[in-house]
């Protein structure tokens, strides 16, 4: 298989109406196993064509026709899903409840309950508008560009120089990136105000008083609500919070810094934060070894990835920034998109999104394109897992000399970003509960939630950071409101992997890749409890992985 042969006709507000007509047609004349097969196969061909149109987007965001596809890809997109939404609708008041549950499962059908509750044709061009804001503000980002080191960077090629062991050249590095977002400021913040009260109007058209409700059920959460989130939070705040602040002061004695400043954070390791091994095409062929050493299916799904052109991890100009994994349901196969830097976060990003690109091949043959993919806190922990778990081979990737201090550091990272993350996340609460915020309440918001889970931070003379922008960076807070959280939640299954991968390796990975497998056939926690792990929600989940860890670090 080859991702330059992959193809999807490009459909029309005509050809979704005549899909769904046949499906109709077929459900009206009692077909209704047929029906849902042709309606199944009909969705594969639209996301297939969808996700292509949106990674040619990312791969080059200054291409004309790039961005013309994506802007009628996502005109299209409110059509096809008030198709969708009629016909789960149909299936859901189905009489014959049982047979309906049969065919999809009750999971999916639970689903698609939620589902219906998202989408009115009335929010129809509010949701088109919503896509044109989130590309905007991807475009913006990535539009970035910087003079450091004698070299132009973009916002990705300014990790090596955040992390320098030069103090200096880390603290130029932040300087000039918070630069450019306090020169667009005042763009940044008009782009969330008009977010925020699109998503805040939306919710009333639904009959919701506020986002906060919908965000919910369209990121399909249907066994946690935001009660359970803020217990969490509160739980991150009590046991993760004082830690983290435990490792950075002892950071500071050992580099023998007056006072942390937020650029020092990035430093890690006294001896320089371990870097790839290589370039990029030695990245590559190392992580076939790794994988060839750790089981023989991660090794032939990476085998295909590679040489079938699945990957796209070189850094460039106008190339969107982040990194993600995509796939094309109708041939089953996903495509990692990344920007590697020579960091570290190479090595992160990479066996992130593959943890995702495998849980979406494993689970390729799940009855129905619902069940490919599990909700998104549950699809965090195949990659987060797969991090941790490639810990026995990382020396291939970074060298054996610096094995053990890639794996501390990638601990302690785990461990410092859970306070950002679940800060992320509240700060999106509180947001979307006072929509008519003007931005500089906003800064405000995230001001106040910073001194909570973050009493750490210290920006020095960088104004735009003091102020409160940090947020304006994580492009999760535009483009996938309420995603964060569900990194930390995920976090807290994948290090239970890691402690169990510290006793028995085989039991762990046979674990992780049955997981993988069951993909999203059932809803969050009874995935976790599935793969023999705690739900982050249960009492002391959090307190004693943070106790493992603990213990690995020497506290």
């Amino acid at each position: 298989m080859r991702f330059d042969e992959i193809t999807a006709p490009r459909p029309t507000p005509e050809s979704l109406a005549a899909d769904a007509a046949e499906v109709a047609t077929l459900l009206d004349s009692g077909a209704r196993e047929e029906a849902v097969a042709k309606w199944d196969a009909q969705r594969r061909r639209t996301d297939t064509w969808s996700a292509l149109v949106h990674l040619r987007f990312a791969q080059d965001t200054t291409s004309p026709e790039a961005k013309a596809a994506r802007e009628y890809a996502d005109a299209l997109s409110p059509v096809a899903t008030g198709h969708e939404v009629d016909i789960k609708r149909r299936l859901i008041d189905d009489p014959d409840r049982p047979g309906v549950e049969a065919l999809v499962t009750p999971h999916v059908l639970r689903l698609w309950e939620t589902d219906i509750t998202t989408f009115d044709p009335v929010i129809a061009a509010d949701l088109e508008e919503e896509s044109k804001l989130s590309a905007r503000y991807t475009e913006l980002l990535a539009s970035a560009s910087f003079e450091i080191g004698g070299t132009k960077v973009n916002l990705s090629g300014l990790a090596p120089y955040a992390e320098s062991n030069d103090r200096e050249m880390r603290h130029r590095a932040e300087s000039l990136r918070w630069a450019f977002f306090e020169k667009n400021g005042a763009e940044l913040d008009a782009i969330y105000d008009a977010l925020v009260k699109l998503r805040h109007g939306m919710a009333l058209k639904l009959g919701d008083e506020s986002f906060t409700p919908l965000a919910y059920r369209r990121m399909r959460r249907v066994d946690y609500d935001a009660a359970d989130v803020a217990r969490y939070r509160d739980q991150v705040a009590e046991h993760v919070v004082p830690l983290v602040g435990r490792l950075l002061e002892a950071r500071r004695q050992e580099f023998g810094w007056d006072k942390l400043r937020y650029w020092d954070e990035a430093l890690v390791d006294p001896a320089g934060n371990p870097a790839p091994i290589g370039d990029h095409d030695t990245l590559v062929a190392a992580a076939q070894t790794m994988f060839d050493r750790m089981d023989p299916r991660l090794a032939e799904f990476y085998r295909m990835m590679e040489a079938g052109g699945f990957l796209d991890l070189k850094n460039r100009p106008g190339k969107a920034g982040g990194g993600f994994c995509t796939s094309f349901p109708t041939v089953g196969a996903p495509f990692i998109f990344a920007n590697f830097n020579g960091t570290h976060h190479d090595i992160g990003v990479f066996t992130h999104e593959m943890g995702h690109a495998f849980q979406c091949w494993e689970s390729r043959h799940q009855k129905g394109v619902d069940q490919l993919w599990p909700t998104m806190e549950a699809c965090e922990i195949h990659s987060m897992g797969l991090e941790f778990l490639t810990h026995p081979q990382i020396g291939l990737l970074v060298g054996d000399a610096a094995a053990g201090r890639f794996r501390r550091m990638h601990l302690i990272t785990s461990l410092a970003f859970l306070p950002y993350g679940v800060c992320v996340d509240h700060f999106q609460h509180e947001v979307f509960a006072n929509p008519g915020a003007t931005p500089e309440e906003r800064h405000a918001i995230w001001k106040r939630l910073e001194a909570r889970y973050m009493p750490w931070s210290d920006y020095g003379d960088i104004a735009y950071l003091a102020k409160g922008g940090r947020w304006q960076a994580k492009h999760h807070i535009y483009n996938s409101p309420f995603y964060y959280i569900d990194y930390t939640l995920a976090l807290c299954c994948a290090l239970q992997f890691w402690a169990r991968s510290r006793r028995d390796p085989k039991g762990a990975l046979d674990a992780y890749v049955a997981l993988c497998e069951r993909g999203g056939s059932a809803a969050f926690q009874d995935l976790v409890r599935s793969a023999g792990l705690v739900s982050p929600f249960s009492a002391g989940a959090l307190e004693e992985v943070v106790r493992e860890a603990e213990g690995a670090l020497g506290l």
